[in-house]
């Protein structure tokens, strides 16, 4: 049994997946087709179909007339970075013409929502030493984009 995530464009859906597959390490673009009979969202050849993949996970999107529902916060990429540097660059390539949100969130260009953040804050969230943990849980809700030096200064007291 595969797991694949699908996401569901009412436009531009193949600009997004270039995007997307040129900005992460290990990303391709696997396959891209129409659907070949008529469907609700419109007749046959004009629904988009691709399946991409992000670093380790696999995707499938396409592209429709008709979508029932925007993208929110249910359904969102988190990426876990190495570095400040990895944050900083993933913020702002993704957020450029989208919506900077609390707590590493923000929004795409396309609706999509990410939770760029850093490897290091499930260490820190999951510390046993719950006071410590509770410090960078404030730290972190306080933050726009995260900042691992403050979270780690959080986490010092």
């Amino acid at each position: 049994m595969k797991v694949t995530q699908c996401l569901w464009f009412d436009k531009d859906m193949e600009a997004a997946l270039r995007f997307y597959t040129a900005l992460l390490p290990g990303s391709s673009l696997d396959w891209d087709s129409t659907l070949a009979a008529e469907s609700p969202s419109g007749p046959a050849g004009s629904v988009k179909i691709a399946g991409f993949t992000l670093g380790d996970q696999r995707y499938m999107a396409f592209e429709a007339a008709g979508r029932p529902d925007a993208f929110n916060h249910c359904i969102s990429i988190m990426i876990e970075c190495d570095s400040q540097a990895e944050i900083d660059r993933l913020w702002d390539a993704l957020g450029k013409d989208g919506r900077y949100e609390e707590c590493g969130w923000l929004r795409d260009r396309w609706g999509l929502a990410w939770q760029i953040t850093p490897k290091r804050l499930a260490e820190l969230m999951s510390d046993p030493d719950r006071a410590k943990a509770k410090r960078v849980a404030e730290a972190m809700l306080k933050m726009v984009k995260l900042d691992i030096a403050a979270l780690e200064a959080a986490a010092k007291g």
